[in-house]
């Protein structure tokens, strides 16, 4: 078997990476070198003046460290987006350059998807779900249907931006996420919001809220564990619920927030209590490398071949499920459950019960290990109480839902009627979606946000649709809530089938009656969430 060898450049953000590696996934040469601002965050000009000066030393000094030449290296790897556009622009005339000076072929790669893949290849994982989150990025990313799906993300900015802007604004210097994480070890929680919509998480919110809450003298000690402890239960919990939906029996951490010993032993947690295993790769690669780049490239060119260099433009908003992923096999280990449990969710066990002779199930808010006590019981508590009054208001509005018959706030639990049906996931057509469509546009009528809803918390009972699992719900006016709803499904439905998601979901809209929404819809699909 003939050996390959890639070099691939990086330079997204603020870092300039050089890596080389061979196609049995060797390593050969590492070389790297960070901007650190004198201050304020990243500026796009200066990054890419940081990589133009630096990427001419770095191919040397990688070249030196792997003992090869340059006859010896077969393909030159570049990060062809998302990043900032003046640093990617920079690193694709880089590549292009060598790649023509030395006649070797050439290939541009999605920056998510690499530090994905060098994170399986340092660990071993086989397909995980895996939390990446980093300065200009926070995704939770699984496959599914032959490609890597964006299970949850951030509606705003990334919890490394977050991190660092916090850090800026209080003098603590940038990055912040460091001092953070040392200050929060001497520090007890006060209340900041958490936002979890859906699958997906805010943190601009709850950055304006620490910030408030440092010019009002709260001790800085206190304000750093607060903003950690909530910003990374929000993503955990997201990771969680995608596990939960995916049934895979893996979870992975990457990218440069993964230093944070706190999120690892958050996720490791969450991980143990789901019994799946979780893996977190070596920290240098971590961070934005040009190993992760190089190593990428050598899986694209073996699949696709390399590109001509009329391909090789820079993807500033470069989606990570835009590429096709042939290489992965995605066999699932399901867990299996206790005979008591009807199923294990993110947020509840659901156990079977009976309720003065009615078939009942208990919606059993069990403490999450992963979360401080103040947090964890201040969400099962409210969320306990907002489902029941959700489940009441949703029959109002002409939604079947299941029959409540009991509460209990010292446990965090409900007791409600058993749905004796299948998930609409499993029997999903058109004429389904159009009828989803229009039980939501019911919900939102009344002003109620399911907050999860997939395929899976849809039944099908006597032909009849039951929205279940409100255990996220809230109520809103707000068009943009109403949009992330639908969204939710979106990426549900994607996770059946992603080519007839396109079809399914436009039968959703056909049922739910107003085209305005989709103007919402498009405006926080196309906001540079994707982007550093």
């Amino acid at each position: 078997m003939i050996i390959l060898i890639s070099l691939g450049i990086e330079g997204t953000a603020e870092k300039t990476g050089v890596g080389i590696v061979d196609s049995d996934g060797n390593i050969l040469a590492m070389a790297g070198k960070q901007l650190f601002p004198e201050e304020g965050g990243i500026h796009p000009r200066i990054a890419a003046e940081h990589h133009a000066e630096w990427i001419p030393k770095l191919i040397p000094q990688a070249m030196e460290e792997s003992g090869l030449s340059y006859d010896d290296i077969d393909l030159i790897s570049f990060s062809q987006g998302p990043g900032l556009g003046p640093a990617l622009r920079i690193v694709a005339t880089s590549a292009r350059s060598l790649a023509l000076s030395l006649k070797k072929p050439i290939i541009g790669v999605n920056h998510c998807i690499g530090h994905v893949e060098v994170g399986k290849l340092d660990t071993g994982a086989v397909n995980p779900v895996s939390l990446y989150v980093s300065g200009g990025n926070s995704q939770v990313i699984a496959y599914e249907s032959g490609r890597y799906r964006i299970f949850g993300e951030t509606l705003d900015i990334a919890v490394g931006n977050c991190l660092d802007h916090f850090g800026r604004e209080t003098g603590l210097g940038h990055p912040g996420g460091p001092v953070i994480e040392k200050l929060a070890k001497k520090g007890s929680y006060v209340d900041l919001p958490y936002v979890v919509k859906g699958m997906d998480f805010s943190f601009s919110g709850l950055l304006s809220a620490a910030i408030r809450e440092v010019e009002k003298g709260t001790p800085i000690e206190n304000v750093c564990f607060s903003l950690q402890e909530t910003a990374f239960s929000m993503l955990v919990e997201v990771t969680e619920r995608a596990l939960s939906h995916t049934q895979k029996d893996e979870v992975m951490l990457c990218g440069g927030v993964s230093a944070n010993s706190r999120l690892r032993e958050m996720l490791r947690i969450m991980s143990e209590e789901h019994g799946a295993k979780f893996y977190m790769p070596e920290m240098k690669l971590c961070g934005d490398n040009g190993v992760m780049i190089a190593w990428l490239g050598l899986l694209m060119c073996k699949e696709f071949g390399p590109m001509e260099m009329s391909e090789t433009g820079i993807i500033q908003k470069f989606r990570t499920d835009e590429v096709d992923i042939p290489w992965i096999d995605n066999a699932k280990t399901y867990l299996t459950l206790s005979d008591e449990l009807i199923a294990k969710g993110a947020e509840s066990n659901i156990v079977k019960s009976s309720y003065l002779g009615e078939n009942a199930v208990i919606k059993d808010r069990i403490p999450k290990g992963y979360r401080v006590p103040e947090i964890d019981n201040k969400i099962r508590k409210a969320r306990t109480k907002e489902e029941a009054k959700l489940l009441s208001d949703a029959k109002r509005a002409g939604v079947r839902t299941p029959v409540l018959y009991d509460v209990d706030l010292n446990r965090k639990a409900i007791t409600m009627e058993e749905i004796d049906g299948i998930m609409v996931k499993d029997v999903m057509d058109e004429d389904l979606a159009f009828k989803i469509g229009e039980e939501i546009s019911k919900l939102h009528s009344y002003d109620i946000i399911h907050g999860d809803i997939t395929s899976s918390n849809i039944m099908l009972q006597d032909g009849n649709l039951v929205f279940i699992d409100f255990g996220l719900g809230r109520y809103s006016q707000l068009k943009e809530d109403k949009a992330v709803d639908l969204l939710v499904l979106k990426k549900s439905l994607q996770s059946i089938d992603y080519n007839l998601a396109v079809k399914y979901f436009g039968c959703v809209l056909d049922g739910y009656g107003d085209k305005s929404i989709l103007n919402t819809i498009s405006d926080i699909e196309s906001r540079g969430r994707y982007t550093h």
